[in-house]
This record gives C-alpha cells, sequence and structure tokens, in this order.
C-alpha cells in the first residue's frame, strides 16, 4: 500500500466549522440507470454519481424508511393485530389476514425481504394510525436528516407522483439502516420462515429477493424495488476490508450489472485507511492560572479515511478552539480537534480533548 506522507500545522480556531465535499474520480461508468449513486457509508462522501440528485419513483426501496421509522418508534418484541385495513394492499404481499398477530421484527422481515406491502401496511397502521399518518412521520424523518429531494405518501412505494426521492436521498436513507444492527441483520438474511397465522402450524417461507446477496462478494443488503411507472430500483452495500459502500440506482434494466460494476469500481479505486490510531496525537496547550504551564491534548478517536489507492499526500492540521486555557481542565474536555484534509476537502477528523485532569 501506497504510504501516506503528512504534513502537520498548528493553527488557532474560535469557530471551527466545516464540509464534506466529493471525492469522486473522473470516471465514466457505462450504466443502464437513469440515476444513480455510490457512497462510502463511513464519510457519506460520493465516489461516483450519474443525475443523483434528481426526483424520482423508488418504488419498494420506500420500505428502508418504513423500516427506519419501525424500529425506531416501535418495540420490536410487541405484537401487532393486523387492521383489516393492511389486507389486500396491491402488489407484492404475504397474503396477511386481518386479526393476525405478528410481533414487529416478524412483520419487519416480512417487509424487507418478501417487500410486502401488505407488511408496509401493517407497520404503518401500528406505528402511525393510519397510512397518511404515519407518511407525515417519514416526512418529518426526511426533514430532519436534511432530505431535499424526497417526499413519501406512502410507507410501501407504490406510485404516486408526490412520492419520490433522489439516489444521493436514498443512500443517506440506507446509511443510517445499516447503523442498526437489528436492520442490518434483516437486509443481509437471504431467507427465514415467520407463522401462517395463529390457527395453523405452518409457516410462510421469506425468500430475500435482493440477488446481490448471492451474486455480491461481501453484499449486506439492501433492498429491491419495481413498479411499471418507476422502472427497477435498487439499494445495494458490500463491505470489504474495513470499507462499506452503498450504490443506488433508479429506473435501472440492468441493475444487477449496474451495481456490480458500482461496487467492483469502488473497491478497486478506493480503500479505508487508519490515519492513527485514538490517542496517538499529543499536543501541548499554554495554561493560566493552574499548576502546570501546559495542558496535554489528545486525539479522543482514531482518525480513518475512505481514499484512492492512488493518491496524492494527505494533511493533517491540529486546531486549538484558543491560544491558552484557563486552570482547572477536566478529563476529555474538548479543547479543539484533529483534520485530515485530501485535496483541499475534510476526509476525517477527531476532537483533540483534555487528556487528564489538570488543576
Amino acid at each position: 500500500m501506497k504510504r501516506i506522507i503528512a504534513i502537520i500545522i498548528s493553527i488557532f480556531l474560535t469557530v471551527a466549522s466545516l464540509s464534506i465535499d466529493t471525492l469522486a474520480a473522473p470516471h465514466t461508468l457505462s450504466l443502464s440507470a437513469e440515476s444513480a449513486v455510490l457512497i462510502d457509508a463511513n464519510s457519506k462522501e460520493v465516489l461516483f454519481e450519474k443525475n443523483s440528485e434528481k426526483r424520482m419513483g423508488m418504488a419498494s426501496t420506500t420500505k428502508i424508511m418504513t423500516a427506519l421509522i419501525a424500529v425506531e418508534l416501535g418495540d420490536l418484541n410487541k405484537t401487532v393485530t393486523v387492521s383489516k385495513d393492511a389486507v389486500g394492499i396491491e402488489g407484492s404481499s404475504i397474503y396477511l389476514y386481518a386479526g393476525e398477530r405478528f410481533t414487529l421484527l416478524e412483520l419487519l422481515y416480512a417487509l424487507m425481504l418478501r417487500s410486502a406491502n401488505d407488511a408496509a401496511a401493517a407497520i404503518a397502521i401500528e406505528i402511525g394510525g393510519s397510512i397518511e399518518g404515519f407518511a407525515d412521520i417519514m416526512n418529518e424523518k426526511a426533514m430532519s436528516m436534511g432530505l431535499e429531494n424526497t417526499h413519501f405518501t406512502n410507507p410501501h412505494g407504490l406510485y404516486d407522483k408526490e412520492h419520490y426521492t433522489s439516489a444521493y436521498d436514498l443512500a443517506l436513507i440506507s446509511r443510517e439502516l445499516l447503523e442498526n444492527e437489528t436492520l442490518r441483520t434483516i437486509v443481509s438474511t437471504k431467507k427465514i420462515s415467520i407463522p401462517l397465522h395463529e390457527s395453523s402450524d405452518n409457516t410462510r417461507f421469506l425468500v430475500n429477493h435482493n440477488k446481490m446477496l448471492k451474486l455480491y462478494d461481501g453484499a449486506i443488503g439492501v433492498k429491491t424495488g419495481f413498479t411499471k411507472t418507476t422502472g427497477r430500483c435498487l439499494v445495494s452495500a458490500a463491505e470489504r476490508d474495513g470499507l462499506t459502500l452503498i450504490a443506488v440506482t433508479l429506473n435501472a434494466p440492468d441493475d444487477w450489472n449496474d451495481h456490480t460494476k458500482m461496487l467492483d469500481f469502488g473497491f478497486d479505486q478506493y480503500e479505508s485507511v487508519l490515519i492513527a490510531d485514538a490517542c496517538a496525537f499529543l499536543h501541548h496547550l499554554w495554561l493560566v492560572g493552574g499548576e502546570n504551564e501546559q495542558v496535554t491534548l489528545v486525539n479522543n478517536q482514531e482518525l480513518r479515511a475512505t481514499l484512492p489507492k492512488d493518491r496524492d499526500n494527505i494533511v493533517l492540521k491540529i486546531e486549538t478552539y484558543h491560544r491558552f486555557e484557563f486552570a482547572p481542565i477536566y478529563r476529555s474536555t474538548p479543547l479543539g480537534r484533529v483534520v485530515c484534509l485530501y485535496k483541499g476537502k475534510v476526509v476525517s477528523q477527531s476532537a483533540l480533548v483534555c487528556a487528564e485532569f489538570t488543576p
């Protein structure tokens, strides 16, 4: 692996703010998708994109947000009684009966593996009181995430002209789903069984529609989608050597190959680099009015970044909020940060904190 040559610079700040821009290399992939994006799950960096902010239909990839809200607001072990309003929903289904009882967790497996629209409706009615009420919650969540090109009208993805997202927004929703261990387990599950109904000893056998779990080495999810109006939609994620990538395509006739191309590109061109362990940086700051002349600062987290394998040098900056501090300083008090920049863009950072109580 090519060694990183780092330049360390000390500067002083009163306000620390920054944004992370794209690392995308000038590269053209030939894709069938109308819209596509590939991001690094750790940093949200865009590694490849094609019309990634265009508003488009999302079909059943909608259920990524449905699952995320269900886990955040619901009790996975709670028994949910299926409402008559969740029965007979158009499209993909596990053919629920009114009055059937499932745990919320079982419904989530039906939602994400079989893409069951009736399970989506059952979850929505349980959490939001109605389809409309749940859609309101979905839109509140989208707003809180800063998603500017996303709007929901239902929990399942059946076509509505006011139901849309962008490839980039959908990648961010998927990134948040993957941060939840339960949902991460669900979307990576290839098959599982849940009850048929209470009066039967039979079971419903659920097989994941996401062929990427079998087709691609390291695949860990996430969700398929299709309607005649929106075309084929797909979110995939894969993990190799500490690097997690999320790929999204909207209206992609050849989506399996599109995703293989994007993920191959990502793993071929980029790697996850450990720049420094936690507590690797020591920085001394002048102290006023204390027993010691200086306070020792350390980085409280490791510095890790996704970087091109064929890369230029990185720059490390040690930044402190003030030129000096007043005693006493308590352990773990944040007093600055270490910032890693590549081509002028921040790719990783860690707070600098007081190493020990300094009276």
